[in-house]
């Protein structure tokens, strides 16, 4: 699911364009890295799948929409705090600044996505039409969490 494969970007060494924040309540996106690394219209090492069916930055944000993390204004003298829980700190530029390089940069946030509880994602689920009714009415909307985290 999409949530799942933000979880595994997030906490993943190898990638640098999605970062926890400082509270690992929430993630920083590098848009430019991110679309670099994730989204390469580039060839593909060999056996290397695209992660994502699109190559589109906006339609990611609209995943992560659909998938209820709202968008938070990114204080640019905090974005250094972006090498925070979880991952290994950008090097520093030239100018010894270590916030992110390629820009801009944003910050999204859900309830449900927290660096310490792998176990709610269960609860993040795509806002459908079925699923805005059961919420409206009060019911809860869950989907089950890939074996390897039960």
């Amino acid at each position: 699911t999409f949530p799942m494969k933000l979880w595994l970007l997030v906490n993943s060494p190898c990638v640098r364009s999605v970062r926890w924040d400082a509270r690992g309540e929430g993630l920083f996106i590098d848009q430019g890295l991110f679309e670099q690394e994730l989204l390469s219209v580039g060839p593909r090492a060999a056996g290397e799948e695209e992660l994502f069916k699109t190559k589109n930055f906006g339609s990611i944000v609209r995943q992560l929409n659909l998938y209820g993390f709202h968008k938070l204004t990114v204080n640019p003298a905090s974005s250094a705090i972006a090498s925070a829980i979880g991952s290994t700190p950008v090097p520093a530029t030239a100018g010894g600044d270590t916030s992110y390089a390629d820009g801009p940069l944003h910050h999204f946030w859900n309830p449900h996505f927290r660096y310490d509880r792998p176990d709610l994602l269960i609860k993040i689920k795509r806002l459908t039409k079925a699923n805005k009714e059961k919420l409206d009415a009060g019911l809860e909307v869950t989907s089950r969490l890939p074996d390897d985290l039960q």
